[in-house]
Protein backbone atom coordinates (compact mmCIF):
# COMPACT_ATOMS: atom_id res chain seq x y z
CA UNK A 1 0.00 0.00 0.00
CA UNK A 2 2.72 2.27 0.78
CA UNK A 3 4.50 2.53 -2.34
CA UNK A 4 1.30 4.24 -4.07
CA UNK A 5 0.57 6.66 -0.71
CA UNK A 6 4.36 8.29 -0.95
CA UNK A 7 4.25 9.12 -4.62
CA UNK A 8 0.58 9.84 -4.68
CA UNK A 9 1.20 13.63 -6.16
CA UNK A 10 4.00 14.57 -7.80
CA UNK A 11 4.13 18.03 -7.21
CA UNK A 12 6.90 19.05 -8.24
CA UNK A 13 6.17 18.08 -11.58
CA UNK A 14 6.55 21.18 -14.05
CA UNK A 15 2.89 21.41 -15.11
CA UNK A 16 3.24 24.47 -17.13
CA UNK A 17 0.08 23.80 -19.05
CA UNK A 18 1.06 23.39 -22.87
CA UNK A 19 -2.09 24.42 -24.25
CA UNK A 20 -1.33 27.70 -26.12
CA UNK A 21 -4.56 29.89 -27.51
CA UNK A 22 -4.59 32.93 -29.19
CA UNK A 23 -5.69 36.54 -27.96
CA UNK A 24 -8.36 36.29 -31.12
CA UNK A 25 -9.95 33.00 -29.44
CA UNK A 26 -10.18 34.40 -26.34
CA UNK A 27 -12.10 37.61 -28.10
CA UNK A 28 -14.43 35.34 -29.42
CA UNK A 29 -15.93 33.46 -26.72
CA UNK A 30 -17.41 34.97 -23.59
CA UNK A 31 -20.65 33.92 -21.19
CA UNK A 32 -23.57 34.99 -21.97
CA UNK A 33 -25.66 33.87 -19.15
CA UNK A 34 -24.51 33.09 -14.91
CA UNK A 35 -21.75 30.30 -15.00
CA UNK A 36 -22.91 27.40 -12.70
CA UNK A 37 -19.82 26.72 -10.29
CA UNK A 38 -20.82 23.21 -8.88
CA UNK A 39 -19.60 22.43 -5.90
CA UNK A 40 -18.97 18.38 -4.86
CA UNK A 41 -19.07 19.03 -1.04
CA UNK A 42 -21.36 20.70 1.48
CA UNK A 43 -21.32 24.13 2.57
CA UNK A 44 -18.41 25.02 5.09
CA UNK A 45 -15.92 22.72 3.97
CA UNK A 46 -12.57 23.10 2.02
CA UNK A 47 -13.93 22.67 -1.53
CA UNK A 48 -16.62 25.46 -0.51
CA UNK A 49 -14.19 27.88 0.82
CA UNK A 50 -12.39 27.39 -2.09
CA UNK A 51 -14.91 28.17 -4.24
CA UNK A 52 -16.73 30.94 -2.70
CA UNK A 53 -13.14 32.84 -2.83
CA UNK A 54 -12.71 32.10 -6.17
CA UNK A 55 -16.08 33.30 -6.93
CA UNK A 56 -15.29 36.51 -4.92
CA UNK A 57 -11.67 37.19 -7.05
CA UNK A 58 -13.73 37.38 -9.94
CA UNK A 59 -16.16 39.31 -8.88
CA UNK A 60 -14.03 41.58 -7.02
CA UNK A 61 -11.67 41.67 -10.32
CA UNK A 62 -14.28 42.11 -12.66
CA UNK A 63 -12.90 39.03 -14.46
CA UNK A 64 -16.15 37.82 -15.77
CA UNK A 65 -18.74 39.32 -18.08
CA UNK A 66 -21.62 37.27 -15.69
CA UNK A 67 -21.52 35.90 -12.23
CA UNK A 68 -20.01 33.07 -11.06
CA UNK A 69 -22.48 30.91 -8.83
CA UNK A 70 -21.49 28.57 -6.40
CA UNK A 71 -23.52 26.02 -6.19
CA UNK A 72 -22.94 22.86 -3.57
CA UNK A 73 -24.10 19.62 -4.79
CA UNK A 74 -22.45 16.86 -2.23
CA UNK A 75 -25.01 14.13 -2.05
CA UNK A 76 -23.70 10.22 -2.86
CA UNK A 77 -20.09 11.28 -1.92
CA UNK A 78 -20.00 13.99 -4.88
CA UNK A 79 -21.90 11.79 -7.29
CA UNK A 80 -24.50 13.74 -7.60
CA UNK A 81 -22.46 16.76 -8.73
CA UNK A 82 -20.13 14.40 -11.19
CA UNK A 83 -23.63 12.74 -12.82
CA UNK A 84 -25.21 16.39 -12.74
CA UNK A 85 -21.80 17.79 -14.81
CA UNK A 86 -22.10 14.42 -17.11
CA UNK A 87 -25.98 15.05 -18.07
CA UNK A 88 -24.11 19.15 -18.96
CA UNK A 89 -22.27 18.02 -21.79
CA UNK A 90 -21.45 20.40 -23.96
CA UNK A 91 -22.39 22.91 -21.61
CA UNK A 92 -20.47 26.05 -22.02
CA UNK A 93 -21.91 27.63 -18.50
CA UNK A 94 -20.58 24.92 -15.95
CA UNK A 95 -17.62 23.92 -14.31
CA UNK A 96 -16.75 21.80 -11.38
CA UNK A 97 -14.66 22.27 -8.10
CA UNK A 98 -13.28 19.15 -7.65
CA UNK A 99 -11.88 16.95 -4.37
CA UNK A 100 -10.46 13.73 -5.15
CA UNK A 101 -13.60 12.06 -5.05
CA UNK A 102 -13.52 12.89 -8.60
CA UNK A 103 -10.99 10.09 -8.78
CA UNK A 104 -12.70 7.80 -6.19
CA UNK A 105 -16.58 7.96 -6.51
CA UNK A 106 -16.81 6.73 -10.10
CA UNK A 107 -14.60 3.86 -9.45
CA UNK A 108 -16.33 2.70 -6.10
CA UNK A 109 -19.98 3.62 -7.53
CA UNK A 110 -19.82 1.60 -10.78
CA UNK A 111 -23.20 2.07 -11.63
CA UNK A 112 -22.90 5.79 -11.37
CA UNK A 113 -21.80 6.39 -15.60
CA UNK A 114 -19.66 8.76 -14.93
CA UNK A 115 -16.41 8.89 -16.96
CA UNK A 116 -14.04 11.65 -15.57
CA UNK A 117 -11.62 11.54 -18.17
CA UNK A 118 -14.08 13.04 -21.04
CA UNK A 119 -14.79 15.87 -18.84
CA UNK A 120 -13.08 18.94 -20.16
CA UNK A 121 -9.84 19.76 -18.09
CA UNK A 122 -9.49 23.61 -17.21
CA UNK A 123 -7.03 24.20 -14.41
CA UNK A 124 -5.39 23.27 -11.19
CA UNK A 125 -5.33 25.99 -8.04
CA UNK A 126 -3.87 23.65 -5.44
CA UNK A 127 -2.96 21.24 -3.73
CA UNK A 128 -4.44 20.49 -0.32
CA UNK A 129 -2.77 18.72 2.58
CA UNK A 130 -4.12 16.39 5.48
CA UNK A 131 -3.81 16.58 9.16
CA UNK A 132 -4.54 14.99 12.04
CA UNK A 133 -7.20 16.55 14.81
CA UNK A 134 -8.07 15.99 18.19
CA UNK A 135 -10.01 18.12 20.63
CA UNK A 136 -7.99 20.50 22.71
CA UNK A 137 -9.31 19.17 26.04
CA UNK A 138 -8.13 15.66 24.94
CA UNK A 139 -5.03 16.19 27.43
CA UNK A 140 -3.72 12.90 27.15
CA UNK A 141 -3.06 13.00 23.66
CA UNK A 142 -0.33 15.02 22.68
CA UNK A 143 1.52 13.42 19.63
CA UNK A 144 0.52 10.50 17.36
CA UNK A 145 1.70 7.52 19.64
CA UNK A 146 -0.85 8.85 22.56
CA UNK A 147 -3.24 9.05 19.75
CA UNK A 148 -2.78 5.68 18.59
CA UNK A 149 -3.06 4.42 22.07
CA UNK A 150 -6.10 6.02 22.93
CA UNK A 151 -8.06 4.64 19.75
CA UNK A 152 -6.41 1.07 20.16
CA UNK A 153 -8.18 1.25 23.58
CA UNK A 154 -11.60 3.00 22.54
CA UNK A 155 -11.72 0.66 19.71
CA UNK A 156 -14.57 1.13 17.77
CA UNK A 157 -16.09 3.06 20.42
CA UNK A 158 -13.75 5.43 18.84
CA UNK A 159 -15.78 7.55 16.35
CA UNK A 160 -13.53 9.55 13.43
CA UNK A 161 -15.79 11.84 11.22
CA UNK A 162 -14.61 12.83 7.37
CA UNK A 163 -16.27 14.46 4.28
CA UNK A 164 -18.67 11.14 2.61
CA UNK A 165 -18.22 7.49 2.12
CA UNK A 166 -15.67 6.45 -0.39
CA UNK A 167 -13.96 9.92 -0.28
CA UNK A 168 -10.35 11.44 1.01
CA UNK A 169 -10.78 10.85 4.22
CA UNK A 170 -12.43 7.72 4.41
CA UNK A 171 -9.71 6.90 2.07
CA UNK A 172 -6.91 8.01 4.93
CA UNK A 173 -8.58 6.47 7.61
CA UNK A 174 -8.60 3.13 5.87
CA UNK A 175 -5.03 3.48 5.45
CA UNK A 176 -4.36 4.57 9.45
CA UNK A 177 -5.92 1.60 10.53
CA UNK A 178 -4.28 -0.71 7.96
CA UNK A 179 -1.47 0.90 9.22
CA UNK A 180 -1.57 1.15 12.88
CA UNK A 181 -3.97 -2.02 13.70
CA UNK A 182 -7.23 -0.20 14.80
CA UNK A 183 -10.50 -0.04 13.77
CA UNK A 184 -12.39 2.98 14.44
CA UNK A 185 -16.06 3.93 13.28
CA UNK A 186 -16.07 6.07 10.49
CA UNK A 187 -18.99 8.90 10.43
CA UNK A 188 -19.37 10.35 7.03
CA UNK A 189 -20.83 14.30 6.97
CA UNK A 190 -21.64 16.27 3.95
CA UNK A 191 -18.71 18.72 4.06
CA UNK A 192 -15.95 19.26 6.23
CA UNK A 193 -17.05 22.27 7.83
CA UNK A 194 -19.61 19.83 9.27
CA UNK A 195 -16.99 17.70 10.34
CA UNK A 196 -14.65 20.70 11.88
CA UNK A 197 -18.13 21.81 14.01
CA UNK A 198 -18.44 18.20 14.80
CA UNK A 199 -14.85 17.94 16.42
CA UNK A 200 -15.47 20.69 18.03
CA UNK A 201 -19.04 19.94 19.64
CA UNK A 202 -17.32 16.65 20.92
CA UNK A 203 -19.55 14.86 18.55
CA UNK A 204 -16.28 12.78 17.16
CA UNK A 205 -13.20 11.78 18.55
CA UNK A 206 -11.26 13.03 15.71
CA UNK A 207 -11.00 13.55 11.98
CA UNK A 208 -8.11 14.48 9.28
CA UNK A 209 -10.01 17.25 8.37
CA UNK A 210 -7.78 20.12 5.47
CA UNK A 211 -6.09 23.13 6.94
CA UNK A 212 -8.71 25.32 5.59
CA UNK A 213 -11.46 23.46 7.56
CA UNK A 214 -9.74 23.48 10.88
CA UNK A 215 -7.53 26.67 11.08
CA UNK A 216 -11.17 29.50 12.65
CA UNK A 217 -10.87 25.96 15.46
CA UNK A 218 -7.27 26.05 15.54
CA UNK A 219 -6.76 29.70 16.25
CA UNK A 220 -9.59 29.99 18.80
CA UNK A 221 -7.62 26.91 20.59
CA UNK A 222 -10.31 24.59 20.41
CA UNK A 223 -8.58 21.74 17.98
CA UNK A 224 -5.01 20.51 18.18
CA UNK A 225 -3.03 18.76 14.74
CA UNK A 226 -0.73 15.90 16.00
CA UNK A 227 0.69 15.12 12.76
CA UNK A 228 1.19 16.45 8.77
CA UNK A 229 0.38 13.70 5.99
CA UNK A 230 3.21 15.56 3.90
CA UNK A 231 6.48 15.24 2.53
CA UNK A 232 7.59 18.36 4.63
CA UNK A 233 5.99 20.48 7.28
CA UNK A 234 3.57 22.98 6.05
CA UNK A 235 4.87 27.24 6.80
CA UNK A 236 1.72 27.29 8.73
CA UNK A 237 2.36 24.55 10.97
CA UNK A 238 6.13 24.65 11.75
CA UNK A 239 5.64 22.91 15.42
CA UNK A 240 3.50 19.78 13.66
CA UNK A 241 5.84 17.14 12.74
CA UNK A 242 5.29 14.76 9.57
CA UNK A 243 4.48 11.26 9.91
CA UNK A 244 7.33 10.16 7.59
CA UNK A 245 9.48 12.23 10.24
CA UNK A 246 8.36 9.70 12.86
CA UNK A 247 8.74 6.73 10.63
CA UNK A 248 5.35 6.08 9.54
CA UNK A 249 5.59 6.08 5.17
CA UNK A 250 2.12 8.05 4.79
CA UNK A 251 1.46 11.03 2.28
CA UNK A 252 -1.64 12.00 1.01
CA UNK A 253 -2.83 14.82 -0.60
CA UNK A 254 -6.09 16.16 -2.63
CA UNK A 255 -5.77 17.90 -5.86
CA UNK A 256 -8.23 20.97 -6.19
CA UNK A 257 -9.01 22.09 -9.73
CA UNK A 258 -11.73 23.10 -11.90
CA UNK A 259 -13.16 21.37 -15.15
CA UNK A 260 -15.72 21.44 -17.63
CA UNK A 261 -18.23 19.01 -18.85
CA UNK A 262 -17.72 16.54 -21.49
CA UNK A 263 -17.83 18.40 -24.58
CA UNK A 264 -17.33 21.91 -23.71
CA UNK A 265 -16.42 24.24 -26.55
CA UNK A 266 -12.53 24.70 -27.38
CA UNK A 267 -12.79 28.43 -26.83
CA UNK A 268 -15.03 28.12 -23.74
CA UNK A 269 -12.22 25.94 -22.46
CA UNK A 270 -9.28 28.47 -23.17
CA UNK A 271 -12.06 31.54 -21.58
CA UNK A 272 -11.51 29.74 -18.64
CA UNK A 273 -8.25 28.69 -18.48
CA UNK A 274 -7.54 32.27 -18.91
CA UNK A 275 -9.81 33.20 -16.11
CA UNK A 276 -9.10 31.07 -13.64
CA UNK A 277 -5.03 31.30 -14.36
CA UNK A 278 -6.02 35.31 -13.17
CA UNK A 279 -6.93 34.23 -10.13
CA UNK A 280 -4.53 31.81 -9.77
CA UNK A 281 -1.75 34.25 -10.07
CA UNK A 282 -3.27 37.08 -7.74
CA UNK A 283 -1.67 37.96 -4.64
CA UNK A 284 -4.99 36.77 -2.59
CA UNK A 285 -4.58 33.66 -3.85
CA UNK A 286 -1.11 33.19 -3.48
CA UNK A 287 -1.77 34.36 0.00
CA UNK A 288 -4.54 32.07 0.70
CA UNK A 289 -2.52 29.15 -0.18
CA UNK A 290 0.24 29.91 2.39
CA UNK A 291 -2.25 30.99 5.16
CA UNK A 292 -4.49 27.59 4.83
CA UNK A 293 -1.88 25.15 4.27
CA UNK A 294 -2.15 24.74 0.57
CA UNK A 295 0.53 24.50 -1.81
CA UNK A 296 -0.21 26.38 -4.68
CA UNK A 297 2.79 24.95 -6.91
CA UNK A 298 2.62 25.51 -10.99
CA UNK A 299 -0.24 26.42 -12.71
CA UNK A 300 -1.36 23.79 -14.46
CA UNK A 301 -4.12 23.18 -17.46
CA UNK A 302 -5.50 22.22 -20.70
CA UNK A 303 -3.73 18.76 -21.54
CA UNK A 304 -1.36 19.11 -18.64
CA UNK A 305 -4.24 18.48 -16.03
CA UNK A 306 -5.50 15.87 -18.13
CA UNK A 307 -2.42 14.63 -17.76
CA UNK A 308 -2.28 14.86 -14.58
CA UNK A 309 -6.21 13.25 -13.74
CA UNK A 310 -4.69 9.93 -15.76
CA UNK A 311 -2.22 9.45 -13.33
CA UNK A 312 -3.95 10.41 -10.23
CA UNK A 313 -6.77 8.00 -11.21
CA UNK A 314 -4.85 5.23 -12.12
CA UNK A 315 -3.44 5.41 -8.40
CA UNK A 316 -6.61 5.86 -6.73
CA UNK A 317 -7.85 2.58 -8.21
CA UNK A 318 -4.36 0.89 -7.13
CA UNK A 319 -4.58 2.38 -3.64
CA UNK A 320 -8.89 1.26 -3.48
CA UNK A 321 -7.46 -2.02 -3.86
CA UNK A 322 -4.35 -1.39 -1.68
CA UNK A 323 -6.66 -0.92 1.69
CA UNK A 324 -10.43 -2.32 -0.08
CA UNK A 325 -13.29 -0.49 -1.00
CA UNK A 326 -15.04 -1.77 2.07
CA UNK A 327 -12.58 -0.58 4.15
CA UNK A 328 -13.10 3.02 2.91
CA UNK A 329 -17.11 2.96 2.46
CA UNK A 330 -17.33 1.07 5.44
CA UNK A 331 -19.56 -1.67 3.93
Amino acid sequence: MKKFVKPLLPMVVAATTAMTFSASALAEWSPRKPIEMIIMAGTGGGADQIARLIQGLIEKKDLSPRPVIPINKPGGSGAEALRYLQDKAGDDHTVLVTLNSFYTTPVIQKDLGVDVSKFTPIGRMAIDNFLLWVHTDDKDITDLDSYVAAVKAAGIDWKVGGTGSGQEDSILTAMMEKEFGYDVTYIPFPGGGTVAKNLVGKHINSTVNNPAEQNEFYRAGNTKPLVQFTAERLPAYPDIPTAKELGIDIEYYMQRSLNGPPGMSADAQAWYIDLFKQVFESDEWQQFCVDDGLDCGEWSAGDDLAEFHTVQLKRHVDLIEAVGAAAITGE
